[in-house]
């Protein structure tokens, strides 16, 4: 399935792959604390389909300043596993529990981002079932200090989605 953008749609998916990216450069004092899951789960609500534009707009960002190294290989699906997660939610919640399932899911993906990332990491570097067993297990700590984070950043999910239904609702009328 093709999905067109128009000119409009690029200029904004553009910047809204920019803007993960620079959110992530802010945040870079504070390891494995960041918004990136807030926006990608906000673009999928928003955006559906088409919000794999800006998710992969950041990847590619993201390894042109940084270096298309071996860390960055698992970027090319880490995301889009969260875009999968979101799309497979029901776009008709309750308003009330929306926040915190928006909330749960950003949790989930940062209490696994080790796991999710572990198989690239296996194949690269040649880990038998227990180096990469040992290797989640290493990063534990830091997977639970990304889905309380991410947890947390979750509470601007529901407000940065209610900003971009605004402007796609206004952009439409003019």
């Amino acid at each position: 399935m093709t999905v067109k953008l128009t000119v409009r749609e690029t200029a904004v998916f553009a910047m809204l792959g920019a803007v993960m990216y620079v959110s992530k450069i802010i945040m870079e004092f504070a390891p494995n604390i960041h918004l990136l899951g807030v926006f990608t789960i906000a673009y999928t609500v928003v955006y559906r389909q088409k919000a794999l534009y800006p998710i992969y707009i950041y990847v590619i960002l993201n390894g042109l300043f940084s270096g298309f190294a071996a860390w960055w290989i698992p970027y090319l699906y880490l995301w889009t596993v969260l875009w999968g997660i979101v799309m497979l939610l029901p776009q008709k919640m309750p308003k009330k529990i929306r926040p915190l399932v928006y909330m749960s899911a950003c949790a989930v993906h940062g209490f696994l981002f080790g796991t999710l990332y572990a198989p690239v990491q296996a194949i690269l570097y040649g880990l038998s079932l227990q180096g990469t067993i040992s290797w989640i297990i290493a990063g534990l700590p830091w997977d639970f200090l990304h889905g309380v984070s991410n947890f947390f950043c979750g509470i601007l999910i529901v407000p940065i989605i209610t900003v971009l239904k605004i402007a796609e609702k206004n952009t439409e009328q003019s």
